[in-house]
């Protein structure tokens, strides 16, 4: 089914871990060190990253940033034994797109999987365009372009602004955006959500204000005890 990257030191987990996805078709790259992960991305393209931040040789976060670098399309899920919600904000603002903390079960896991390798695998087929303003959102390129000029952003940072633009002008609820964009059984806490909304929102008002004078783009509201909406007019 996909291409994983597996990176756990642990015997036992790594074990349990790389059995269990390839039980489920996957095929799967296990390492047990920082290096040896860079070095696998270097040699070959994977759908999908599991990341356990705990690393003998590299720090966990530090190496998040460097694999998303290497594999700026790819999903990265960061398993870790870290609880504290300030570590998961780093770990998300590091370039994850999805988190874990130990201990979890292996349904939870392979239900996370296989949300992020159907919503991978869906994307060839999007050839609908969004414009308001200078800002271009093309879903079947995943481009996003403000005046011409392409806005860089994550996996799930893009696929937001697709989930808000198609429904430009509309109120999403912040459970809709939980089970289009992450997955339809979350388990975890929704501040990912506003983590990558207010990175979503820096990114493309950077952009923006690069050009003189600054572009004309569509504002990113918050609804608050509901969702966002994605304005339908530029401001």
């Amino acid at each position: 089914m996909a291409d994983l990257l597996l990176v756990e030191d642990d015997q036992r987990i790594g074990q349990v871990l790389q059995s269990a996805l390839a039980a489920n078709g996957h095929d799967v790259a296990w390492q047990r060190t920082g290096a040896s992960a860079l070095q696998a991305a270097t040699d070959r393209n994977f759908d999908l990253v599991l990341l356990d931040l705990g690393l003998p040789d590299i720090d966990g976060i530090d190496l998040c940033r460097s694999l998303k670098a290497q594999q700026p399309e790819g999903v990265l899920v960061i398993l870790t034994a870290r609880r504290e919600e300030m570590d998961v904000v780093v770990g998300l603002e590091a370039g994850a797109d999805d988190y874990l903390t130990k201990p979890f079960g292996l349904t939870e896991l392979l239900a996370r999987v296989r949300a992020h390798v159907r919503r991978g695998s869906a994307r060839g087929s999007r050839v609908e365009s969004y414009e308001c303003g200078d800002l271009l959102v093309e879903p079947s390129a995943r481009r996003c372009r403000i005046k011409g000029t392409e806005v860089a952003l994550r996996a799930k940072e893009f696929d937001l602004l697709e989930r808000l633009a198609a429904d430009a002008g509309q109120a999403v609820s912040r459970e809709t955006l939980m089970a289009d964009v992450w997955d339809d059984n979350w388990f975890g806490s929704t501040k990912t959500l506003d983590v990558h909304i207010a990175a979503l929102r820096r990114k493309l008002t950077d952009r923006a204000n690069a050009h003189d004078p600054p572009a004309r783009i569509p504002r990113i509201t918050t609804l608050r005890g509901h969702g966002y909406r994605l304005e339908a007019e530029p401001t």
